[in-house]
């Protein structure tokens, strides 16, 4: 889509990122914008479905799942088009209809198998956990360039820079616990020092990993991997941008880290969302702080902004993807523009994206700032959305901590 001038017009302001809908977040959406009406929208009864319930992420050209009914009517027919709000600022077309909930980790094993179709460079090394990183399918497609190496992520990560020597695109899975813990000397000695094309793509990261609690809960993962030279680190929002991830891991060189969820979480993002590696994307304008979120909790950050909207607090919110590189032009467009920056992550706060975020602003353009994230504490076992709300990483959680760092906002 164009690109969007946001107010202000300071480099990396760029784009209002396409949205999914409403479906998915608490409270109740606007009838109209505007004098242009908007469709009902459904709200799922639950945001984590149970295991096995996940869906099939919606393709680009919806290949492989149940298509949308088409325009009926002028409110359908509007709700597809591009909405003016100001002078300065367009946001991007709502889908029509409710979120599906898709594990990113899914949207991986579907990108990597059709990759595998594309290009006969791409290898998938997997530690004896294909059945829940999802590239099993590749393995079944393509026997040839699958490996299994058993529970050794040292051993896989030595295999996969060695691959990589010879000219091969190398995705290496497993959990990221093992991935980024387990095999850190190899990844740093063997990967980036040569800076090989290995795409390190691991699971169940953070605390939506759930029941199975703090031994796997990789709450420092980010931290590990962005601290290596040569290394990006992408985490991505839901299953729609995480197709697009993967997709652009391959065309890049060099390593990469790319963190993905273990459970079920919204599709936010429209299917004509655009991803680029290093930049972020605004998917909410606003001017009295900022929201600039990852992963998981672009979601809850999103269903924060309603609420803070309802009390006539007038907030941005900001997908930042790549955490390394970081999109600095579109922090130091937030900070002028908003002049207040709340970051959220599952994840430590030392070393992830509040660490990065923080980082820029002290160059570029200091401001009220405040991380979100696990503060010094590891997990503990629960369901995905109960650990969030537990530790105030949820919509309820992220409002509260906002309306306290306008406080410091002179």
């Amino acid at each position: 889509m164009p690109a969007a001038q946001l107010s202000g017009g300071y480099p990396g302001a760029a784009r209002i990122a396409p949205l999914a809908g409403f479906g998915g977040m608490n409270g109740t959406p606007p009838s109209s914008i505007g004098d242009i009406p908007l469709p009902p929208v459904p709200q799922p009864e639950e945001m984590w479905p149970p295991a096995g319930t996940e869906g099939r992420l919606l393709s680009p050209r919806g290949e492989g799942t149940t298509p949308r009914p088409p325009p009926t009517g002028p409110q359908d027919r509007q709700a597809g088009r591009i909405r003016e709000l100001s002078t300065t600022t367009r946001i991007a077309p709502l889908a029509v209809g409710g979120a599906q909930a898709v594990a990113t980790r899914v949207a991986y094993g579907e990108a990597l198998l059709e990759l595998g179709g594309e290009r006969d460079d791409i290898v998938v090394l997997d530690a004896d956990l294909s059945g829940s990183t999802k590239t099993k399918a590749f393995g079944r497609a393509y026997p040839e360039r699958f490996f299994n190496m058993g529970v050794a992520e040292a051993n896989m990560m030595g295999t996969a820079a060695g691959l990589a020597a010879v000219g091969k695109t190398v995705f290496a899975s497993s959990f990221a616990i093992f991935a980024t813990g387990k095999a850190w000397e190899q990844v740093r000695q063997s990967i980036c020092v040569p800076a090989l094309d290995v795409k390190i793509c691991a699971t169940h990261a953070g605390l939506t990993v759930g029941e199975d609690g703090k031994s796997h809960q990789m709450l420092e993962d980010i931290a590990l991997m962005r601290v290596l030279p040569n290394m990006k680190v992408i985490v991505p929002a839901d299953a729609v941008e995480a197709r697009l991830v993967v997709r652009a891991a391959a065309q890049t060189p060099g390593p990469v880290y790319v963190r993905l969820s273990r459970a079920a979480t919204p599709v936010v993002l429209g299917e004509d969302y655009q991803f680029e590696v290093g930049k972020g994307a605004v998917l909410r304008d606003g001017d009295d702080l900022a929201i600039c979120a990852c992963g998981v909790e672009v979601a809850q950050a999103l269903e924060a902004a309603e609420r803070l909207d309802a009390e006539g607090i007038s907030t941005r919110v900001v997908n930042l993807s790549t955490i390394d590189p970081l999109d600095e032009d579109l922090v130091e467009a937030c900070a002028r523009e908003c002049g207040a920056v709340l970051t959220v992550e599952e994840h430590q706060i030392r070393g992830g994206l509040g660490d990065a975020v923080a980082q820029a602003l002290a160059r570029r353009c200091p401001v009220p700032m405040e991380p979100m994230g696990m503060d010094d504490q590891f997990g503990q076992s629960g369901k995905a959305s109960e650990l969030l709300g537990h530790y105030g990483l949820d919509a309820a959680g992220i409002a509260a901590r906002a309306r306290t760092l306008l406080t410091r906002k002179g």
